[in-house]
């Protein structure tokens, strides 16, 4: 199903999807970059040509969270947000999903684990829809391009970030 070199994505059952990577660095520092805005603001645009304009964040449980994307070509805004429900710091962030602009029917619950293997963290993202309708919506969208460049960008990022604290 993937044509994705780096992102495995696979339908489960009739309404998740199970997106796995694996990123070179600790699943710490892979935890951060999902929950500190500053840390997002470097990674998490989709497509090219889209910037993370805004990046609410309050992490706790029942804590909400807001983007707000912007084509940098037109000023076209789309935002999304959620609702922590599990913060389990490094190995589990679950929280609820909502498109501002609906492309897909209704909320989606993500659950992030974030795995250790050696030197190594392996990110599996399930995310279970409301319905089977709502998830072959998103399968069909051009998604997996997006998550392949945003996740692209975290591996670069976590480089970044990795070979600065190793320096301090």
């Amino acid at each position: 199903m993937s044509l994705s070199k780096n992102v495995k994505v696979v339908a489960k059952g009739e309404k998740e999807i199970v997106m796995t990577r694996s990123f070179q660095a600790n699943r710490e520092l892979v935890f951060d970059c999902f929950t500190k805005p500053e840390l997002l603001k470097r990674w998490l645009f989709g497509p090219d040509g889209w910037i993370l304009s805004l990046c609410e964040v309050d992490l706790r449980i029942g804590g909400k969270y807001r983007y707000v994307w912007k084509r940098e070509e037109n000023g076209t805004e789309m935002g999304a947000g959620g609702v922590y429900k599990k913060i389990d710091k490094p190995e589990l962030l679950v929280c609820t999903e909502k498109f501002e602009e609906t492309w897909y029917p209704g909320e989606a619950l993500l659950t992030n684990e974030f795995v250790s293997e050696g030197n190594r963290t392996n990110l599996i993202v399930t995310i279970l829809y409301e319905s089977k309708e709502a998830r072959d919506m998103v399968l069909k969208s051009p998604m997996e391009g997006g998550v392949e460049q945003s996740y692209n960008r975290l591996a670069n990022l976590l480089d970044t970030v990795s070979i600065s604290q190793e320096s301090k």
